[in-house]
């Protein structure tokens, strides 16, 4: 069975982070989202990831993957960006006859897709569709069941008919690409996968709605983005491998061999990447830091730092922060009681 992971969006929602890098490549708990998705797909069996990019995600997407190395991956071009079902129909020859999930690469599930994909293989219907609760399902996809059997299925509808939202992994098999050949393009312009689930339903062919246990997470806004870390963070196992010079190391920290903490202070959970240096500093629990990056005289918790960021001479802890690739925040003379950002990638911020 193979999986789509549509990115060929511009993840405008998450700007200024993704005005240099799409959504996919940012990353929490020390991965680029995108290989999280994927590492998900290939415990639950997915053989082969077609990953849908555009002209701009491409070049990061592929950088991302280099070193994944453990299940076939294929990158295919969506020239125009018109919506879920379309880029369904862009992988289509990739596809082939093959029974298929699409997992929107931005989402999290705590239990993985296995479930989901083992439920699609030992009852094959045309579609299983994972369901969430949500309070505000104008935002989403939106189904009405009959028992376990979707009989209605509406893209944010204004007065939805249940709370049950589409949470972003879809198993089909082939016969979803019949329900999109000729289906029109919905008032806003895009080719709707929902349009397509309710066409099957239309024509009588059975679609199951599954619902998700555990928690879900759509990391599309910078607080998804330190939340979804934070759950990650939950799952992170003690592993200290780096060098420790009069530190103190406690909870559940990820080390990686090549970084050092000098006169400094960690508590868990939190991943340290390679090449990091922790100097005179603290950092406080759900707090990833990318590679390469240097954290000196400072405090910084409940955030993510992306690779190559500098964060020096601060008189106040950062504290729910996204720092970008090569960011830099520096200390000035005064200071605010406490700072929230959201930095860009190359920016400089001088704290005065």
């Amino acid at each position: 069975m193979k999986a789509i992971i549509p990115a060929a969006g511009l993840g405008t929602r998450l700007r200024p982070l993704t005005f240099t890098r799409p959504k996919p490549v940012l990353r929490v708990a020390g991965s680029p989202i995108i290989r999280h998705a994927i590492e998900t797909l290939r415990e639950a069996g997915i053989s082969a990831v077609g990953i849908v990019v555009s002209e701009f995600t491409r070049a990061e997407i592929q950088h991302a993957l280099r070193q994944v190395t453990d299940i076939p991956v294929t990158l295919i071009e969506q020239r125009e960006q018109l919506g879920l079902g379309h880029a369904v129909m862009t992988a289509r020859e990739w596809v082939g006859q093959d029974d298929f999930c699409v997992y929107l690469g931005d989402n999290l599930f705590e239990f993985g897709a296995a479930p989901f994909v083992q439920a699609f293989q030992e009852r094959r219907s045309a579609a299983r569709i994972a369901l969430v609760e949500v309070p505000n399902p104008t935002a989403f996809g939106v189904a009405e069941l009959d028992g376990e059997r979707i009989v209605q299925l509406v893209e944010k509808p204004k007065e939805p008919r249940s709370n049950l939202a589409v949470a972003g992994l879809y198993c089909f098999t082939p016969e979803v690409f019949t329900a999109l050949d000729g289906m029109p393009p919905s008032a806003r312009g895009e080719y709707e996968i929902t349009d397509a689930i309710q066409r099957l339903i239309d024509s009588g062919a059975e679609v199951i709605g599954q619902r998700v246990q555990g928690w879900w997470k759509d990391t599309g806004r910078p607080s998804d983005l330190l939340e979804a870390n934070q759950l990650l963070l939950e799952k992170l196992e003690a592993n200290v491998q780096g060098e420790v010079l009069n530190s103190r190391v406690s909870g559940r920290v990820f080390l990686a061999p090549s970084a050092r903490v000098v006169n400094s202070q960690i508590v868990g959970p939190a991943y340290i990447g390679e090449d990091v240096l922790i100097e005179n500093a603290y950092v406080g629990s759900f707090t990833s830091i990318g590679r390469g990056t240097v954290i000196r005289n400072a405090e910084v918790e409940h955030s993510v730092i992306e690779a190559e960021a500098r964060i020096e001479n601060l008189e106040t802890r950062l504290q729910e922060c996204l720092i970008g690739v090569r960011a830099e925040v520096r200390g000035g003379r005064t200071l605010p009681r406490t700072h929230k950002l959201t930095v860009s990638d190359a920016s400089i911020i001088e704290l005065a």
